[in-house]
């Protein structure tokens, strides 16, 4: 069932059935709900989610732009395998050792990146 004050919000801020990972997750903010139910919700009316803020998916002409970091210091190694579920790193992780590093979420993707560890589920469920 859509949620329509969600599928309101969302409404005016899509272009071309497409909205961003940025605008969806400030919908979330705004609204005091869970990002899983704008995702769900953007299912739902046929939204593509873009430019995941992790650099993952989402960019033209290839989808993921985020890349292997070169070098990163072993504390955020030690963070990254500490939160592991099943093998992978949650995407709400990923925003939470971020802020709890002082790090932007597109270094922590890129060290999951040179560690070979897959980001999922994402928070909005496109992945």
């Amino acid at each position: 069932m859509i949620d329509k004050r969600i599928a309101d919000t969302i409404g005016p801020k899509t272009a071309n059935g497409e909205i961003t990972c940025l605008e969806a997750a400030a919908i979330a903010e705004e609204l005091h709900v869970p990002m899983a139910a704008v995702g769900t919700t953007l299912d739902l009316v046929n939204v593509w989610i873009t430019e995941c803020q992790l650099e993952l998916f989402g960019y033209r002409p290839i989808k993921k732009i985020t890349t292997p970091a070169e070098t990163f210091d072993q504390y955020i190694e030690r963070a990254i395998r500490r939160d592991l579920v099943n093998g992978c790193f949650p995407c709400i992780k990923t925003w939470k050792i971020a802020d709890e590093l002082g790090l932007s979420m597109i270094k922590v993707s890129s060290v999951c990146e040179a560690l070979k560890i897959k980001i999922k589920p994402c928070q909005l469920g496109a992945f």
